[in-house]
Formats: structure tokens, sequence, C-alpha cells
């Protein structure tokens, strides 16, 4: 059902500001909705999700028949946990990894108002919340995984935040490709599809590259990317 103005009755209430290492993070209620803003930035809001979701099984469906038990799951951005949530849901997945940089977010779902979606898939004993910044995670870790579900920014073509279109380049890429097991997926949410980067992800050496839409109440389709590693 399309948003009226009845879902908004007041003016946004801010339920909590931080200013942290990468700046000034606002949660904020408007009527039915949770909103996360950064540095006076829209980032996601509580409304859909259906995106966010569609990322997760993307990247499920891709692995499908692998003969894979309890594939390994790296979740790029815990943003407002539609992505933790549906991912939790699934028994398909074994270790369910979420790398978010911004502690605020992570205590606004652990002690805050958003526990209250996501309570259920933090205390699943395969979820870990990895508080870090996820370009140099990937760069870092020794951890591999099956799948990468990268919901970071607003996507390869539109980002906002200094630092994230490295991890859309080829050097971010590779660092992708390095944590991926063998037959490993990639998959990449974006507000706006991105024929370019379908390209860049060719040329990393992803296999298989394809971009779904997901329509949107209003505005062009979200996207996933998909690739399979190159390993």
């Amino acid at each position: 059902m399309p948003l009226t103005t009845h879902d908004f009755p007041e003016a946004p209430e801010v339920l909590d500001r931080r200013d942290g290492p990468y700046g000034e993070v606002v949660l904020r209620r408007h009527g039915t909705l949770l909103q996360i803003i950064a540095n006076g930035c829209f980032l996601m809001d509580t409304s859909d999700g259906r995106s966010e979701r569609r990322l997760i099984d993307a990247a499920a469906d891709a692995l499908a028949g692998g003969g894979r038990t309890g594939p390994h799951l790296l979740v790029g951005g815990l943003g407002v946990g539609f992505s933790l949530v549906h991912a939790a849901a699934d028994p398909r997945w074994g270790r369910i990894a979420v790398v978010e940089r911004e502690g605020a977010i992570i205590d606004w779902h652990r002690t805050g108002p958003l526990a209250a979606l996501t309570a259920d898939a933090l205390a699943d004993p395969r979820t870990e919340i990895v508080e870090a910044d996820l370009v140099e995670y990937v760069n870092e870790t020794s951890d591999t995984y099956d799948a990468l579900c990268l919901d970071i920014d607003n996507g390869p073509g539109w980002t906002v935040t200094e630092g994230n279109d490295g991890l859309y380049a080829p050097s971010g890429l590779a660092g992708c490709a390095r944590l991926l097991r063998p037959g490993g997926v990639l998959a990449v949410w974006s507000a706006q599809p991105s024929p370019e980067f379908e390209e860049t992800l060719r040329n990393a050496g992803f296999q298989q590259v394809r971009t779904e839409e997901i329509p949107v109440a209003r505005g062009v389709p979200d996207v996933v990317h998909i690739g399979v590693g190159p390993g």
C-alpha cells in the first residue's frame, strides 16, 4: 500500500544522535517508521525491505545445488536489520557474520529502538556482529565465506560516504574474491542499476554476472548485482 500523509502525522522525532569516527549518525522516528540518517543524508528506513531480503535470497539461490552444508555468509552493513533477520530465518545458512562500522547502529539494535526488529536474529547462535569498516575488514581478515552480501552506502554508482567507492573498484572486488571460497557468490545491493559495475565485475574475474531488479513504491527499481567468484 502506498504511504500517505497519515503515515507521517508529525515532523520526525530524533531518538538518538551520535558523533562517531565517520561523522554524525541519527536515529529518528517518523510516523510508524524508524530512519537512519548519516551526516545529514537519508540512508534507510523500516518501510519495506524487499530488496534487502532479495539480496540474501539471490546469494542462496546462486549457491543452491552446490552440495554445501551450512554455508558461511558475510553481510556487509547492518542497517535497520532486514538482511540479517531474513538470513537468520533461513536454516540453510551456517555462520552469519554482519560487518557494521557504526557503533551507534549496533547499539540501537542491541539495546535501542531497533532491537524490536532484530532481537531474535541477534540471539541466534549463528550470528556474529563485527564492528569494523567493511573495506578494512575485506583487506585484513583471514576468514572465508561462501557468500558475501554487501549493502553499503547507496551502491556502486552512488556512494555518499568517502572511501566506500573503493569497495566497488577493482581493488575492492579483488579483496572480495579473496574472501570467497571456490564457487562462492558475491551479491551487491544498489539503489540504481549500474551496467558499468557489471563490467567491472566481469573484468575482476567474476562469472555468471547478472543483475536483478526489485520494484519499489517510487522511482527506479533497486537492484542486486550477482557474480560467482573467480576462484
